[in-house]
């Protein structure tokens, strides 16, 4: 890969944005090596969790704006690869990153460990957790280059934190401390930048140790599929549908019988092999 690396020690995988000389400005190819770094770990069975971070001191100072004032009228699909919809457009491509972190069967954290700004902040909206360096800046700064909220970010961020500060940030377009982000929720936990990827670790081992990988996977994607559901009857079916059908898999004899026994569960499920379908009849796909 050429804009970011992968790599994976004892089930965490550990995604670095990589262009440190250009504080990890984001790419068409950062967002085409993205979208496959997630398919890897989603398809990898020893992955438990999954962190996301930068190379060097930004995390990511949002689009590569080396193309001057012409940046986003040149972004056509013909001349960088970018995927266009079934009707001609320009797909955003931070979009399509986070649509597929949305997706992901493991659990997200972003370790924010410098600036992020732009697509650099919004990326990180799909993940389970930010975690944040104390001195870290952020900004949604779109309104202040003249463009709008993107990567998903004006369905996601009013979610995350209060509207009020959500419009706040989105109008303003101004940049804030991690501490104003920790202070309404954005971010989950600040630490210095040197022990920020190993705390972002042992969070990850610590929400993955004890649970099986495929009530993880399911439990993460009914919990994000139904931010958006009209009614709690959409989860009580869903729910029914997930204890039914994990009720009769190997996972839970294994998950009682350690229970009784006062021992550590050694689950035998694994998600390529045995991912009931709780969705499909009742949050079908959307389709572009």
């Amino acid at each position: 890969m050429q804009h970011i690396s992968l790599t994976v020690d004892d089930g965490i995988a550990v995604i670095t944005l990589d262009r440190p000389d250009k504080l990890n400005a984001f790419t068409t190819i950062m967002e085409n090596e993205l979208i496959e770094a997630f398919d890897i770990t989603d398809a990898d069975d020893s992955v438990r969790a999954v962190i996301l971070t930068g190379a060097g001191r930004a995390f990511c100072a949002g689009a590569d704006l080396s193309s001057g004032p012409d940046t986003f009228t040149e972004w056509s699909a013909e001349q960088n690869g970018a995927e266009e919809s079934s009707a001609g457009e320009r797909r955003d491509g931070g979009g399509r990153v986070v649509l597929r972190m949305f997706d992901s069967l493991k659990p997200i954290i972003a370790a924010i460990n410098g600036p992020a700004v732009g697509v650099g902040i919004t990326m990180t909206l799909a993940a389970d957790f930010r975690l944040a360096a104390d001195d870290a800046r952020m900004g949604f700064v779109f309104n202040r280059r003249g463009l709008v909220p993107e990567s998903c970010s004006s369905w996601l961020l009013p979610k995350l934190v209060p509207l009020q500060r959500a419009l706040d940030w989105i109008y303003s377009g101004r940049i804030f401390p991690a501490t104003e982000a920790h202070a309404a929720g954005l971010v989950y936990q600040l630490y210095s930048a040197d022990d920020l990827l190993g705390e972002a670790i042992a969070l990850a081992r610590s929400l993955t140790r004890h649970s099986a990988p495929v009530s993880v996977a399911l439990s993460r994607q009914m919990v994000w599929r139904l931010l958006g559901a009209p009614h709690p009857m959409v989860a009580h079916r869903i729910e029914s549908i997930g204890i039914n059908a994990r009720g009769a898999q190997e996972d839970v004899r294994e998950g009682i019988s350690a229970f009784l026994g006062k021992r550590d569960a050694n689950f035998p499920d694994r998600c390529s092999d045995v991912m009931p379908d709780l969705f499909s009849e009742h949050l079908p796909r959307p389709q572009w």
